[in-house]
């Protein structure tokens, strides 16, 4: 494992105009130019309607990021199915119904000189609360081996119900890019469908979709040339990849999955010949939450509030819940997060994209590299870039923090004291049952609680405001 306590971005001192003149310079891909360096992450909420077409929530939600300034907004995870949702009340891109406000979402971000890129995305066996028409049903995947978190059931895929996945993919392309949106994304990483291929601590498959790592990719490399004859070579399409699984960060006998070794030559395969990816998103973690994705603490008091919804969803979240609610039990737990999470936040994948870069720019420098990891502060993004480790870096809780991130780093190195994302990962826990937001009550003003906890909902709400119909 790589050594995260230092990072080529903390050698050299620069001045800040330096750093905010790097940040702010274009990003200029094949065939897609981003007016700077910072993109938002996916960002999962449940503002939509049930049944997956978008609501006027999500229209504000993407809009006020590009407000901000951000380059370049990674959708949602986006289901390109029913069956692949992680949570309801996600707008989905299952059919060619959904275009019309996919087109909305664009344009609504394209008024504020901002790119907007759909993440292609399928559950698989890492389904938190996929509604009626999954619970009931094991989840598709690569294994028939149930997910070793919550205990979702899954089964294996067969080979033809395969070839109609990677059609399903290539479809939510087209539909994309009909939509007029700029780019789309492959969720490969943090656990999901494609992950479920792509990694040796989950697939244990015996025919040619499992075994090596070239089995295991070919799910992912089969989706990506039906995407290519979907949409052409013109079209922007970038992979998210775990550049480590650590598959066994919960339990030590769990097989740890994917070195960065092995995906090191996925990215080689993936890029295939000039006519595969743009770009490479690097994350890590073979489980959403993990230690490493999102980096940062475990808010026990508020997984124990909200997470007794899972209980209806795995065979092993009744157990979970009884650890997160036992005080000994939570104590226990989070520590042991925390100590495999490891010191780091704040750019915890850079070297790992260190890494990547250099087996790409070996083979096609017009490929780029992304990365995510708690980015806050102008220092640190800008010497990760200027290193070479990355060409651009993904925010997400801190962007949910600070909205107007890229413009703060444009005049300072980071959120002024006490306004800066804390990295508690309460807007994630959150998730599972309210609205996206943040909820570090220490961030909002206020003489007392009533009134911090005021502005805090405020804030939450705001994505509701102007309304649907006024």
């Amino acid at each position: 494992m790589l050594d995260h306590t230092t990072t080529a971005s903390t050698t050299q001192s620069h001045t800040h105009e330096d750093n905010a003149a790097l940040i702010f310079e274009p990003l200029n891909f094949r065939h897609l130019q981003v007016k700077n360096r910072i993109f938002r992450s996916n960002l999962s909420g449940m503002f939509d309607d049930y049944n997956g077409q978008g609501g006027n929530a999500r229209v504000n939600w993407e809009t006020k990021f590009a407000k901000g300034g951000a380059g370049c907004i990674i959708s949602s995870y986006t289901p390109v199915t029913v069956r692949g949702r992680i949570l309801t009340r996600y707008a989905m891109i299952d059919n060619d119904d959904k275009i019309p406000f996919w087109r909305k979402i664009g344009q609504s971000v394209h008024e504020h000189d901002c790119k907007f890129m759909m993440q292609l995305s399928h559950s698989g066996r890492q389904q938190d609360l996929g509604g009626v028409e999954n619970v009931f049903k094991k989840a598709d995947s690569s294994t028939n081996r149930k997910d070793y978190f919550h205990g979702i059931l899954c089964r294996a895929m067969s080979k033809p119900e395969i070839g109609d996945m990677v059609n399903l993919f290539a479809q939510g392309a087209r539909r994309a890019r009909e939509a007029g949106l700029d780019g789309v994304e492959l969720h490969g990483a943090n656990g999901y469908l494609i992950t479920q291929f792509l990694s040796s601590g989950i697939n244990d498959r015996k025919d040619e979709y499992g075994g090596g790592w070239e089995n295991r990719a070919r799910f992912v490399l089969e989706i990506i040339r039906a995407i290519r004859a979907e949409v052409g070579h013109d079209f922007h399409l970038q992979m998210k990849i775990n550049a480590v699984d650590h598959n066994s960060w919960l339990y030590p006998w769990q097989h740890n999955g994917n070195t960065l070794e092995e995906t090191q030559k996925i990215c080689r395969l993936l890029m295939d010949n000039g006519k595969g990816v743009d770009a490479f998103h690097v994350s890590a973690g073979s489980t959403f939450p993990h230690p490493m994705n999102p980096p940062g603490d475990l808010p026990m008091r508020d997984l124990v509030r909200w997470y007794d919804g899972m209980i209806s969803q795995g065979v092993r979240a009744g157990f979970n819940y009884r650890i997160f609610s036992n005080p000994i039990g939570a104590f226990l737990f989070r520590r042991y997060w925390l100590w495999r999470r490891g010191k780091k936040v704040e750019g915890i994948n850079e070297d790992f994209a260190a890494a990547i870069s250099r087996t790409v720019r070996e083979l096609d420098p017009s490929v780029k590299v992304l990365v995510t990891g708690g980015w806050q502060h102008a220092d640190r993004i800008a010497g990760a870039i200027r290193s070479g480790a990355c060409d651009g870096v993904s925010i997400g809780r801190p962007l949910i923090a600070n909205n107007n991130l890229p413009q703060i780093l444009r005049h300072a190195n980071g959120p002024e004291k006490g306004k800066e994302c804390t990295y508690c990962n309460k807007c994630l826990i959150n998730d599972i049952e309210n609205p996206l937001g943040c909820y570090e009550l220490s961030r909002f003003d206020g003489d007392t609680w009533d009134e911090k906890y005021d502005a805090m909902i405020k804030e939450v709400m705001s994505v509701y405001y102007p309304p649907t119909f006024t």
